[in-house]
C-alpha cells in the first residue's frame, strides 16, 4: 500500500521536529538521513528524509529535494510535505522558494501553501507577519543568524522575492472560520493566479483546521506545526505505542554548536546548575590539531558522575569575530567537524544518551556517527523528541539521541531531557 505521508526536511533537527509532531498525532514515523538506498524497511505511516539543503547552493538544494521526492513517490507516498524552519530562514536565493517551485513542477500542481507557524514554540503568523514570541522575526535574534539572517518579518515579501509564481495570503479570519472557508479561499486565490499562499495561524486549532482543508493538495510546505492536523486525514489518532523506543543504556553527554539565543540560555543554565561543561574555542582549532583529543581526555573520566556538556556556543559578536578571521564557511565547517569528532569519541567511550544542539551541528554529528535511520520516540519539548538509532560505534545497544534545533527548548532543556530517562 505504501506510506501515507512523504516528507522532505531541509535540515536534520527540522526533520526530527517534524517527525516528533507526526508521532504525537499518532503516526508511526521513520526518519532517514539522506535519501535511502533502497525501499522502506519498516511498517510506518510516514517517512521523513533529512537533507542538509537549507544553506546549500540553490541548484544543489533543488537537486537533493527532487531526489528525495522521487524516492518517496516510489514508496507510494500519498502526499508530500516540504518542511523548513519555523523561522522561515534560508539564504537570500532560497532554498524555500526555489525548492517549493521545483517540487510543484515535478508534481504538476498549480497551488500549494506555506506556513511556518508552530504556536507551541511561540511561532505565529498574523497577516503574513511572522512572530517569535511577542516580537517580530527580525527583532527575535534571527537578524544575527550567522548563516541565514532574517531581516524582514513579512513572509509574502520574503517568499515572493524567491519565487516566480504569485504569492498570496489566507489570513487568520479565514483560517478560524474552518476548513470549508479555507477551501473556498484557496479556490479564490487560484482564480486570481496565486500559486503559493502564506497561511496565518495563531493557535493549534488553526493548524488543526488546516488539516482537512489541505487533504487533497499534492504538496504542503510548512514548518513542523502543520503536522499536528494531518493524521486525521488518514484515519489515525494519538497513540503511546507510536513513540515506544528500546531500553536506554550508556552514559550521558551534550554537544552544542548552536549560537542561538535559546541555546545560549540552555548552556548558561546547565553550567549554573553545577554540571560539568567544557568550552571549545573555535580559534584554537586553527592552531592546535590536538583540541579534539584533549577535550575527550577531559570529558570521558567525568561521564560516570553525570552528564557533561561540550560547547562552542557563543554570542553573536564572538561568532562574527571568528568568521571575520576564518570566513563564514570555513569557520562553520571547522566547528562542525570538531564537534562531530567529539561526538564519535563520546559514543565510542560509552555514551548512550546524546543531545546535539544546532541544526548544522546535528547534520555533521549524525553523518560522522554513520546514522542513516532513526526511530522517533517521545517528546522532550515541543519539536524535540528522543530518537533511537543504530550505529556501528555502539554496536551492542545503539544510541538514544536528541537533535535540538538551536532555537528550540526551554532554558532547562538539557536537564529535562535526561530526566525523561530517569523516571
Amino acid at each position: 500500500m505504501g506510506i501515507k505521508l512523504g516528507c522532505i526536511a531541509d535540515d536534520f533537527t527540522g526533520a526530527t521536529d517534524l517527525a516528533n509532531n507526526l508521532v504525537q498525532s499518532g503516526m508511526r514515523v521513520l526518519q532517514a538521513i539522506g535519501v535511502p538506498p533502497g525501499p522502506v524497511s519498516a511498517d510506518v505511516d510516514a517517512v521523513v528524509i533529512a537533507l542538509k539543503s537549507r544553506t546549500a547552493p540553490k541548484l544543489e538544494a533543488i537537486s537533493d529535494s527532487l531526489a528525495a521526492l522521487r524516492w518517496l513517490q516510489a514508496q507510494g507516498a500519498q502526499q508530500i510535505y516540504f518542511k523548513y524552519c519555523s523561522t522561515f530562514d534560508s539564504t537570500s536565493d532560497g532554498n524555500i522558494g526555489p525548492v517549493t517551485e521545483a517540487l510543484m513542477d515535478a508534481l504538476t500542481t498549480d497551488f500549494t501553501v506555506a506556513t511556518p507557524a508552530f504556536p507551541d514554540n511561540k511561532r505565529t503568523v498574523f497577516k503574513a507577519y511572522l512572530f517569535v514570541g511577542d516580537v517580530l522575526l527580525h527583532e527575535s535574534g534571527m537578524q544575527n543568524h550567522p548563516l541565514t539572517p532574517m531581516t524582514d518579518p513579512n513572509l509574502m515579501r520574503v517568499l515572493q522575492s524567491q519565487c516566480s509564481r504569485k504569492v498570496g495570503l489566507i489570513d487568520y479570519s479565514v483560517v478560524q472560520a474552518g476548513p470549508q472557508a479555507i477551501q473556498e479561499r484557496i479556490e479564490t486565490l487560484r482564480a486570481d493566479g496565486v500559486g503559493i499562499a502564506i497561511v496565518d495561524a495563531l493557535t493549534n486549532q488553526d493548524l488543526i483546521n488546516m488539516g482537512p482543508a489541505f487533504k487533497h493538495l499534492p504538496l504542503l510546505t510548512a514548518g513542523s506545526g502543520l503536522a499536528i492536523g494531518l493524521a486525521q486525514n488518514f484515519g489515525l489518532s494519538s497513540s503511546k505505542q507510536s513513540a515506544a523506543l528500546p531500553a536506554v543504556k550508556g552514559t550521558r553527554a551534550i554537544v552544542s554548536g548552536s549560537c542561538s539565543v535559546a541555546t545560549n540560555a540552555q548552556v548558561a543554565r546547565f553550567i549554573k546548575s553545577g554540571h560539568a561543561a567544557i568550552a571549545l574555542d573555535p580559534m584554537q582549532l586553527v592552531s592546535d590539531g590536538d583540541v579534539v583529543d584533549r577535550v575527550l581526555s577531559q570529558v570521558l573520566p567525568l561521564l560516570e558522575s553525570g552528564p557533561v556538556l561540550i560547547y562552542s556556543t557563543a554570542d553573536a559578536d564572538a561568532i562574527k569575530a571568528v568568521q571575520a578571521k576564518l570566513g563564514v564557511a570555513k569557520a562553520g565547517a571547522m566547528i562542525e567537524a570538531a564537534i562531530a569528532a567529539i561526538a564519535c569519541g563520546l559514543v565510542k567511550g560509552g555514551v548512550g544518551q546524546l543531545i546535539v544542539a544546532g541544526g548544522e551541528t546535528s547534520g555533521a554529528c549524525v553523518g560522522a556517527l554513520g546514522i542513516t535511520q532513526m526511530q522517533i520516540g517521545g517528546q522532550i519539548d515541543p519539536g524535540v523528541p528522543w530518537c533511537y538509532a543504530p550505529t556501528e560505534m555502539a554496536p551492542h545497544h545503539g544510541i538514544h539521541i536528541a537533535l535540538k534545533s538551536g532555537n528550540f527548548g526551554s532554558d532547562d532543556f538539557f536537564e529535562k531531557a535526561f530526566a525523561e530517562f530517569s523516571l
